[in-house]
């Protein structure tokens, strides 16, 4: 069972690392493009030395090319896994595990499926897909593996499905996990950690109800406890 991981959703490094230092444990941590574009390299190079594992969740997605130099650069930092977006299609996912493998084979790469904030109605209308989100998400998934990506990101509601489909090995991380105390700000397909285990989820990511609750420690915990069973 891996930890779960803590979105670092700050917009600088100092209160990240202020945030970080305040376990005596080694954590897995997510760092977003809103950290990532502020500190750059940096905060991950303070991350790592101070003994933490990091997704880096940029959800790369331009032409293979592009794609394939910026994992390039990715991969030499070291982060434990990082992510691209399943629409780029098959030609860019295979150019960046190429990448991958070529730099750094430790690092996961793993593929966005669909956002945990979106509907099956935006898939429909404003993507113009004629499919459900299971069969969106499945399609997307289904065409990762075949790139022999290590996983993909979805919502817990898919993770069973995507075990029966694509094997338990296939990483399910699963984003939007809350308790049913906490508000479900920005997204519309969340769980519980109980939920997500049940379903098959391989990793959690956990934002603001650790980031910013008034024991963060204790927080962390109580979700920890909770997701091992």
């Amino acid at each position: 069972m891996t930890k779960p991981i803590i979105a670092l959703d700050f917009n600088d490094q100092q209160t990240a690392l202020n945030f970080v230092n305040q376990f005596d444990e080694s954590l897995f941590v997510k760092v977003g493009m809103e950290l990532y574009y502020r500190s750059g390299p940096e905060i991950i190079y303070e991350l790592k030395n101070l003994g933490h594992q990091i997704f880096l969740d940029l959800k790369c997605h331009d032409i293979p090319n592009t794609v394939g130099k910026a994992l390039e650069v990715v991969a030499s930092l070291e982060v434990d896994m990082v992510n691209v977006h399943a629409l780029g299609g098959r030609n860019m996912m295979l150019r960046a595990k190429e990448s991958i493998d070529r730099v750094n084979k430790d690092t996961k790469l793993i593929a966005v499926t669909q956002l945990t904030s979106t509907n099956e109605q935006m898939i429909q209308y404003e993507q113009n897909i004629p499919l459900t989100m299971r069969e969106s998400v499945l399609n997307l998934a289904t065409l990762a593996h075949d790139c022999h990506l290590d996983g993909v990101v979805c919502s817990v509601q898919e993770a069973e499905l995507l075990t029966e489909q694509l094997g338990r090995d296939f990483l399910k991380v699963t984003p939007g996990i809350r308790l049913k105390e906490d508000s479900v700000d920005d997204q519309v397909r969340i769980a519980t950690p109980t939920v997500a285990r049940e379903l098959g989820s391989t990793h959690i990511v956990v934002g603001r109800s650790i980031t910013q609750h008034d024991n963060p420690i204790e927080r962390y915990n109580y979700y920890k406890s909770v997701w091992e069973g």
